[in-house]
């Protein structure tokens, strides 16, 4: 299959997703700029984590107006498959492509460490090889990544099941102690209704490779090639992961 790693100004994780899914995972990576339309026939658009345009205005505020993501929008609602990585998630929720927002982490300070997540559902092609309620460790790098959205709206997340990945403790509980950034519902990561754009905050790129402290983040990659070759694989199990 083949990904697309979009580079926006200010990007700083794009040449770490082309690693990751390329010469990690094997998979026919290509670059993206940010001011043109062409995806090169990605199966997979990422749009990486980092800083784009300075960060000026609102994270993600300006990047979502680059022609770039007039492709990846018109991708996305014919059924592609995009990943939002920190920045990313940002630009995907300034673009409308998912529900709500990130803010000022709460304590006002930028964090950078390694948390665990909660793998929510698994019938999704980002992380059907995951198990349902694996706990992972991913590294996340952000000051503004609080997820907010109106009650209305974490609602219908829940009720839809869009939560994919949650903060938790090591042992998979919800807690207010490890809740890195504030975000309502410990929420770490989400997917639109359709299914096929994901957003998140950690940094799964950054969790390829044992030797350099876990390699958890690499099945989401895996799942996307394993959904893509098997046709959705989740989907035939989707009723006994509810």
């Amino acid at each position: 299959m083949r990904w697309g790693v979009v580079t926006f100004p200010g990007s700083n994780d794009d040449h770490d997703a082309l690693h990751a899914v390329g010469e990690v995972l094997g998979g026919d990576a290509v670059s993206l700029w940010h001011g043109d339309r062409d995806l090169k026939g990605a199966d997979c658009v990422i749009l990486p984590g980092g800083f784009s345009y300075g960060d000026y205005l609102r994270c993600g505020a300006l990047a979502r107006f680059s022609p770039v993501m007039e492709s990846i929008a018109t991708f996305a609602r014919d059924g592609g498959y995009v990943i939002g990585i920190c920045n990313g998630f940002q630009i995907l929720c300034e673009a409308g492509l998912l529900p709500g927002a990130l803010i000022a982490n709460r304590s006002l300070r930028f964090i950078c460490n390694d948390v665990h997540l909660r793998v929510e559902r698994t019938d999704l092609p980002f992380t059907c090889n995951y198990t349902r309620g694996q706990v992972v460790r991913i590294p996340v790098k952000h000051g503004e990544g609080c997820y907010i959205a109106d009650p209305t709206t974490l609602s219908e997340l829940e009720e839809q099941r869009q939560v994919v990945f949650r903060y938790v403790d090591a042992l998979g509980e919800v807690t207010a102690e490890v809740n890195c950034n504030g975000s309502l519902h410990n929420i770490a990561g989400i997917v639109n209704r359709q299914r096929n754009v994901l957003g998140m905050m950690p940094h799964a790129e950054h969790a390829v490779e044992r030797l350099l402290g876990g390699d958890d983040g690499i099945h989401l990659f895996r799942s996307v090639m394993t959904a893509l070759s098997d046709g959705y694989p989740g989907q035939a199990s989707a009723v006994s992961d509810r």
